[in-house]
């Protein structure tokens, strides 16, 4: 359930979050946040009238979260990454525009990195983004299969290094 050896650095926290329209892009959707690196910066650049669904399956970090985190535009959400349609909907949001994910994609089985991927393309808009990290290039091949256009960045300022990926529909 947990992917990572350490809390993720600001820089690769920088490198997740850049391709964020911040002024257009204001349904955002993140994957397993673990201690919340990413989400505390998300929600330091998300607009006013944005909404920001967090989605955390470990109880641990997930209590951490509700016990931090008390902003009017978060909704942290304690169950698995594939039903994020589920809660969309739920909030009366028809698609995402953002997917953020720290998901550990390689220590997944096949079927769950497939159905997580699925549900995370499903879930945004034709021009909306998923942006992924991992450790490795493992994810690449997949990655390519279900988005049109991947493109890959190297952090070497993170503990392990890391690679970024962002992804579009279209």
């Amino acid at each position: 359930m947990v992917g990572a050896v350490s809390a993720s650095s600001r820089y690769l926290g920088e490198k997740m979050i850049d391709a964020i329209d911040f002024d257009r892009q204001k349904v955002l959707v993140e994957l397993g946040p673990g201690t919340g690196v990413f989400t505390d910066m998300i929600i330091d650049q998300m607009a006013d009238d944005a909404v920001l669904f967090v989605f955390e399956l470990n109880d641990r970090f997930y209590q951490q979260l509700v016990d931090r985190i008390k902003d009017r535009r978060v909704h942290l959400i304690h169950d698995s990454a594939e039903k994020v349609e589920h809660y969309l909907r739920e909030f009366g949001y028809a698609q995402a525009d953002v997917v953020i994910s720290s998901l550990p994609l390689a220590v997944f089985t096949k079927e769950l990195r497939a159905a997580v991927l699925k549900a995370s393309k499903d879930a945004i808009k034709e021009d909306g983004i998923y942006v992924q990290f991992q450790y490795s290039l493992q994810a690449k091949k997949e990655l390519e299969k279900i988005f049109k256009r991947v493109t890959i960045r190297w952090t070497a300022l993170n503990f392990p290094p890391a690679f970024v990926y962002t992804c579009k529909k279209n």
